[in-house]
């Protein structure tokens, strides 16, 4: 689990350093960039950061039933390739999100940390569940719940920084 948590990691990190190249994918005249783009509202960096929060959340939530739901069937490595496709779809989403938000650098900071901010939020939860953890009945051995909220903290840690850099950093030039 720990070498499948740090390859996920590598790959987010080179995600990150090569978010240029990432935003190359998606061409300027992509049906949803020109949609989000002609949205007046979006182009308010609160309400634009404010959309980001629940489509981050929305996806969250999604993939976490997804997850929840293949624990009562038995098909190997699934549960993989939901959370590696949950990674792209997130990715993309926040690619086509910079690509359609015009803006000074301050706002797209702002738009991004607002965006961002609910795997912040997620992430100080689960740290704050493993900080004050206590065991349910005596003699509990509490070692594999705190190993998950761990990696919990960890992904949604990695998410948030991941979702700031491409939204909050990325300069978009339209030509």
């Amino acid at each position: 689990m720990t070498s499948i948590l740090f390859f996920g990691f590598l790959v987010l990190l080179l995600i990150i350093l090569f978010k240029n190249q990432l935003r190359g994918i998606i061409p300027e005249n992509h049906s949803f960039v020109e949609r989000l783009g002609k949205l007046g509202w979006f182009q308010y960096h609160w309400l634009a950061g404010l959309s980001l929060f629940g489509i981050n959340a929305g996806l969250f939530l999604l993939t976490g039933g997804l997850l929840y739901g293949l624990m009562f069937l038995m098909i190997p490595y699934l549960h993989l390739m939901i959370m590696f496709l949950a990674v792209i779809i997130s990715v993309y989403v926040w690619i086509v999100i910079n690509k359609a938000w015009e803006g000074t650098k301050g706002n797209r900071l702002k738009l991004g940390a607002v965006g961002s901010s609910f795997y912040l939020i997620l992430t100080i939860v689960f740290i704050y569940m493993m900080m004050t953890m206590e065991p349910q009945y005596p003699g509990e051995d509490t070692f594999m719940r705190f190993i998950g909220l761990f990696f919990a903290s960890f992904v949604t840690a990695v998410a948030f920084l991941t979702c700031f850099f491409i939204t909050g950093f990325s300069k978009v030039h339209r030509n």
